[in-house]
């Protein structure tokens, strides 16, 4: 089992002896601080100052002149210079009488302690004192002297990011909590970011100099009694940072009052600048009203929807900014005046009268004015917007279905066509010259348009046709002026064809107008390639590349004549080597030999078949179709 510990003897002294140093300390920096603070009262009524509290209060004089200094009361007579102990006793009895009707309980302190200068119970009456006297009215949200206090430190530090002030002994020991006090009310005195923050000693002596040289805040500590202790004495930072507290409460009261007189000056002498303010003012809106009115007088309009659209824009921004502005204003040199004669009768001055011109009445007429003009402005607007709008629906619709009758002749024109094919075609050619014209009517019809949509006219009861019906019936146009000039120069191309059958040109003239993607009466390389494939005629890139280059000659794109030509070559029965030999591989399906079944895939009749295969050279597997031609024709 474990042994509980037990102090030794000489274990136990040790922590005795340690303590016993503790409270030395502690009375020693007490005996210092509550000195200088007794010193700092003292010199109030140029009092001598003491060294030693302890005989300096045992006697109960300097006692009782304290007690009067800070509890602004006369004590009448005492024995100010006291022999006996029994009068000294007195003294202090006194002394500690007054401190008790004051509300503050003395326990275990006597008159007699006091007189036989007990520190430990002398430095406990000071303390009492002090929190009776000097931290006891702090004030913050209801808390205790000792909360409030470390309240209002932490709010006043609260911005500065290295300080964190949670009590009154370690949060105080790098100097910075004091110097951000002093940074905070007074930053003139202490530049604060400049500090070394780890320099506790240095930091902390700048604050008392500066506290005790430009703030009256007379230096309690000593720099060693706050930086080089394991833990500073609570009271003796109390009591210091309590003279912060009461210091720049001092500044704020003071701060006060000079803001006080400085305001009722201010009334006293705004009064005068209140009325030539009101008359400056009014005298300037009378000036905007008249100034407003000229404009309107002199706007003229240009007579097109965007000219009209701005007067009304300026109008509504006028209404928006200028005219709330001047309402604004007017409400205000309402409420100026009032104020005047307010502040008159609260001084007992006579009231004021504005000048003949600048009355409240004088500038309501100017407004009623105002009024009057600006309906007579919106509804000159208005009707001008109405006007240009029926004009744009009429010249709209004016060309709008003049257009769409000059289509519709066309059209009719078109469908009449018959006769020679050479006259046809010069007429379709006239009929598509029209179309430019045409095209350039549109794109201002386009312009009308986009005045009517700017214009908001959505609707238009002189014609039915839109922007869009007439593209869509020009683009039909265009498009039937097209196909009919492919057909009759495809029909002139294939009169001459006398070695088609009429079905194989009507084969080769569908296929041609189906792959003809754009009706540009031309195919391109992939156009021609798909043409083909659908007839069935397959070649590989190459070879597709190279019969498209033949046959258009160097062109892009080919056109119908020579697509047909292309194919009466391709179809007419020629037994030229190269045509067999590439018919014989397609048989074979690119193999260097065909065989039977090759042949009966490919439905020869069966003399013809018969006949091949005794004809053609036999090889393993098949017959050797290029031996055969090879035979058959001349070198």
């Amino acid at each position: 089992m474990a042994q509980s510990f037990k102090p030794t003897p000489a274990s136990q002294q040790v922590v005795e002896d340690t303590a016993k140093v503790m409270d030395r300390t502690w009375e020693t920096i007490q005996e210092k601080t509550f000195t200088k603070w007794v010193n700092s009262k003292l010199a109030d009524r140029k009092i001598e100052p003491i060294t030693d509290l302890t005989q300096a209060m045992s006697d109960g004089v300097r006692l009782i002149q304290l007690l009067e200094i800070i509890g602004d009361y006369s004590f009448g007579r005492y024995n100010k210079n006291p022999k006996l102990r029994i009068q000294k006793v007195e003294n202090v009895n006194k002394a500690l009488e007054f401190i008790k009707r004051r509300g503050v309980p003395l326990t275990n302190i006597g008159a007699e302690d006091i007189v036989d200068a007990s520190l430990k119970l002398i430095l406990g009456m000071i303390w009492t004192i002090i929190l009776r006297f000097t931290i006891a009215d702090i004030s913050q949200e209801g808390l205790t002297a000792k909360e409030g206090l470390l309240l209002w430190c932490q709010r006043k530090t609260a911005p500065y990011a290295e300080v964190d002030v949670r009590d009154f002994t370690y949060s105080w020991q790098d100097g910075l909590a004091f110097c951000a006090l002093i940074h905070r009310h007074r930053p003139d005195l202490l530049d604060y970011d400049s500090l070394n923050k780890t320099d506790r000693h240095t930091n902390t002596a700048l604050a008392f100099e500066v506290a005790a040289t430009k703030l009256g805040i007379p230096q309690l500590l000593d720099v060693e009694d706050v930086c080089d202790i394991q833990k500073p004495d609570e009271r003796s930072i109390m009591t210091y940072v309590a003279l912060y507290f009461h210091a720049f409460s001092h500044f704020d009261k003071v701060e006060t009052a000079g803001r006080r007189v400085a305001k009722f000056a201010e009334v006293m002498q705004s009064v005068w600048d209140m009325e030539h303010d009101f008359e400056r003012r009014v005298k300037q809106l009378m000036q905007n009203i008249i100034n407003r009115k000229n404009v309107w007088a002199n706007s003229k309009f240009d007579g097109n929807y965007s000219d009209a659209k701005r007067h009304s824009m300026e109008f509504n921004q006028y209404k928006s900014s200028e005219k709330r502005v001047w309402v604004s204003e007017k409400s205000d040199i309402d409420t100026l005046l009032g104020n005047i004669q307010t502040k008159l009768k609260t001084y007992e001055l006579q009231p004021y009268h504005p000048p003949t011109g600048l009355t409240l009445n004088d500038l309501d007429k100017a407004w009623q004015s105002l009024l009057e003009a600006e309906a007579k402005r919106y509804k000159a607007i208005n009707d001008k917007i109405r006007e240009i709008k029926e004009s744009l629906r009429k010249t709209f619709a004016q060309s709008a279905n003049d257009f769409q009758k000059s289509l519709d002749s066309i059209s009719h024109s078109l469908a009449e066509l018959d006769g020679n094919l050479d006259a046809q075609l010069v007429t379709v050619k006239s009929l598509l010259a029209k179309l430019g014209p045409l095209e350039n009517s549109l794109r201002q019809m386009e312009e009308l348009d986009a005045q009517c949509r700017e214009a908001n006219v959505e609707e238009n009861d002189y014609t039915v046709f839109s922007i869009d019906d007439l593209k869509f019936e020009l683009r039909l146009v265009q498009q039937s002026i097209n196909k009919k000039s492919s057909f009759i120069e495809n029909q002139m191309v294939a009169r001459n064809m006398t070695n088609l059958t009429p079905a194989q040109l009507e084969e080769f003239e569908g296929t041609f107008r189906h792959f003809d993607t754009d009706s540009s009466n031309t195919l391109n390389p992939y156009e021609f390639k798909a043409a083909l494939a659908s007839l069935g005629i397959v070649y590989d890139d190459a070879e597709l590349n190279a019969v498209f280059d033949q046959m258009c000659e160097g062109q892009s794109e080919a056109s119908f004549e020579q697509f047909i030509r292309f194919m009466v070559n391709v179809t007419e029965d020629k037994t030229s080597p190269d045509q067999l030999r590439q018919s014989f591989k397609i048989v074979a399906g690119d193999k260097p030999f065909v065989t039977e079944l090759d042949l009966r895939r490919s439905l020869l009749p069966e003399n013809v078949l018969s006949y091949l295969k005794e004809a053609m050279p036999e090889r393993e597997s098949g017959y050797d179709y290029s031996r055969y031609l090879d035979q058959v024709f001349q070198e």
